[in-house]
This record gives structure tokens, C-alpha cells and sequence, in this order.
């Protein structure tokens, strides 16, 4: 976004340095008195008032609100009536756009007020399930007609986009939940409106993929996204192989139908490495579990709930050929802090990625060493 003389160029074309002061008063006593309609018949110059508007932050935010129920949605807090006026010059004068538009994982307060200005404002918004998605549409107040765009006419849903852009109607595109084109439909859509010269504007937002890797605390450096691996065991297993010598974090999802033999895999394939199960993220039954993938299997049987909802499965990357060493220092500090050889071995190869059973016998030949002759 434009600022300071950029905005002024933008708004009006008015120099906003000489007078911004004294305009700036009148043009807040012309809102004072008639706001919509000053707005509506474009008589305050803008440009000249907007450093005092932006220096009235209170008078600012009152505006905001009035505004709201008048032009269909709010503008930017910070940017005040400058910033509204630059989003709705977005949205109206320039090209239309496909607009790209994160949703919340479950908690509806993880939707951006950008996400919300951008769905009340587009005249059509392209949706993974038209039905999941009217609700939100609701909530944010938006009025916006809604077209499927799901992966079985991800095709013709592209083309229908791009007819609408060409005719100048801006389009948002949204999926059940996340960002579109991260292992949901959206990436044959984006293609096709590059392709056709139609302007695309991403908007960041929720990505479960991002929020389960913020709160695993894994010491990898990097992380490759993989998303769901194949549904076939034998399919499964071959893909896991490819990734065996990857030294970076794995991410994957996975459906609850399938998340207990994906486990059996994962430990069956990678061997020793630390899993963090990221379950129902922003929702009332949210739960992270880390722990050594090797025993996860077990972790989920304790509990039946525990195989239930949506998942994101993080393992930690393959150490360097005869160990990082990591774990070994990790083993050697429990140790000195007076733990049972098994639990520090254990702990250990929970940080580290290591096996538990090598570990192990280097804490015995650690306390066999500290032990006096």
C-alpha cells in the first residue's frame, strides 16, 4: 500500500504538504456534519486531510465505524479514510483480480480483517464446497454469489473465473478451510487466470502445515511439505523411502481413517525420530503430542479420541551419517542431572531424533565411565 505522498497522488493528485493542517480541520468538520455524503460526492480533498485524519486516531476509528454499514465493510484501522479509499480504488478502478483467500482452520477469529474487507467486496467468490462456506459468507456479512471450485471441475471453474475477471468482476477463492492450493484445489485455477493475464492477489492467513510446525519445536532447520501421502500401504511405504535421507522436517496431513496405519509406516520406514501429532489445530478438542515415533502407535490406541479429527503429522529430519551428536550431549546432561540411565536415554532420542536403543548403551558406557574404580 501507497503512503504518505504516494497516498496524496493516489487520492487526488494534490500536493498534501502545504495547508494539510487547515485542511485537514475542515475537512473533519465537513465528516462531522454529513460524512456519507461528503464521501459519497467525493467534496473533501482527501490527500491534503490525511495527515491530520491519521494523527486523529480516535476520530479515525469513529469513522470506521460509521462507515461500515454505509460502503459494506470497514477500512483499515491504521490507514483510516485514506486506506479505505485506497482498498476500494483496488477494487473498483484498477483490473479485476482473483483474490486468494485464506479461511480459518475452526476458529472464526483466525479470519483477517483483510480476508473479511476482500469477501464483502469481490462479486463472486469461488468455493472448495459451496455449502461449508455460505455460512461464512454470512457471518462476515458478505453478499458475494458463489461458484464451485472444487477439484472435480477445478477446470471449468477456472475457466468460468477467468470469464469473470475479463468482464471486469473481481473473485475471491477460498477452500473448506486454509489456503487454496496448499493441499486443497486452487493451484489449476491460479494457472489458468495467470495464463489468461488476469491479476492475482494472494492474502496470507491460516495454514495448518505452518501452525503445527510453529508449536512442534523440532531443532530442524528446514522443512519440506508433503501433504497427504498415498492412501495405498504399499504406495505409502515407497513414498516414505524417497524421503528416508532427508535431513530436513517432514509435514504431512492425514485423515483419521487412515492416521493409525500411517504411523505403523512412518516408524516402520523412518526409524528413530521424533513425531509431533498436531490434531483438530484451532478447534475445541486442538491436542499436540511429541514423542518417539516408534511409540506413537501406542500413544494413539491409548485413547480413542485420540484418532479422531483433522492431522498434521511432524517428523523430525534424518541425522548425518554416525550421528549429529546431538542426543549424546543431550544424554550426557540428563545424566549429570542425576536421571534414570532409561529415562535420559529416552528424553534424548525425543530431542534429538536418535535411537532410543543407541543411546541407551552410550548412557551405560557413560556411567560406566563416571563410576569410580
Amino acid at each position: 500500500m501507497a503512503g504518505g505522498e504516494d497516498d496524496a497522488a493516489a487520492l487526488g493528485g494534490r500536493d498534501a504538504g502545504a495547508g494539510a493542517a487547515e485542511t485537514g480541520v475542515a475537512a473533519r468538520a465537513y465528516l462531522d456534519e454529513n460524512d456519507g455524503g461528503a464521501v459519497a460526492h467525493d467534496e473533501i480533498d482527501l490527500a491534503a486531510a490525511h495527515a491530520e485524519i491519521a494523527r486523529q486516531q480516535p476520530l479515525t476509528v469513529t469513522r470506521e465505524v460509521g462507515l461500515r454499514p454505509r460502503l459494506g465493510f470497514a477500512p483499515a484501522c491504521h490507514g483510516g479514510i485514506v486506506g479505505f479509499c485506497l482498498h476500494l480504488r483496488e477494487m473498483t478502478e484498477e483490473s479485476a483480480a482473483l483474490y486468494v483467500v485464506p479461511t480459518p482452520l475452526g476458529n472464526l477469529g483466525d479470519l483477517t480483517a483483510r480476508a473479511a474487507d476482500v469477501l464483502r467486496a469481490v462479486a463472486w467468490v469461488a468455493a472448495e464446497d459451496t455449502r461449508h462456506s455460505a455460512p461464512l459468507l454470512k457471518h462476515v456479512g458478505a453478499t458475494a454469489r458463489l461458484m464451485p471450485a472444487h477439484r472435480h471441475n477445478e477446470n471449468e471453474a477456472a475457466a468460468r473465473i477467468v470469464a469473470h475477471l475479463q468482464a471486469g468482476e473481481s473473485v475471491a477463492l477460498v477452500s473448506d478451510a486454509g489456503t487454496p492450493g496448499i493441499s486443497d484445489p486452487g493451484a489449476r485455477i491460479v494457472a489458468a487466470v495467470r495464463a489468461a493475464g488476469c491479476r492475482i492477489v494472494p492474502l496470507p492467513g491460516p495454514c495448518a502445515a505452518v501452525v503445527a510446525l510453529s508449536a512442534a519445536g523440532l531443532a530442524d532447520a528446514h522443512f519440506l511439505f508433503y501433504g497427504f501421502l498415498p492412501a495405498k500401504a504399499g504406495q505409502r511405504r515407497e513414498a516414505l523411502a524417497e524421503l528416508r535421507a532427508q535431513s530436513c522436517a517432514l509435514v504431512f496431513y492425514e485423515a483419521p481413517h487412515r492416521i493409525r496405519e500411517t504411523v505403523d509406516d512412518l516408524a516402520a520406514v523412518l526409524g528413530e525420530r521424533t513425531l509431533v501429532i498436531a490434531r483438530e489445530l484451532t478447534k475445541l478438542y486442538e491436542s499436540i503430542h511429541s514423542g518417539p515415533l516408534r511409540e506413537a502407535g501406542a500413544w494413539l490406541d491409548g485413547d480413542a479420541n485420540r484418532q479422531r479429527g483433522e492431522f498434521v503429522l511432524v517428523v523430525s529430519g534424518a541425522g548425518p551419517a554416525g550421528g549429529s551428536g546431538d542426543g549424546e550431549r543431550a544424554l550426557a546432561l540428563l545424566l549429570e542431572e542425576g536421571l534414570p540411565v532409561k529415562q535420559a536415554a529416552r528424553i534424548a532420542a525425543a530431542l534429538s531424533g536418535e535411537s532410543k536403543n543407541a543411546l541407551y548403551a552410550a548412557a551405560l558406557r557413560l556411567r560406566e565411565g563416571a563410576a569410580p574404580s
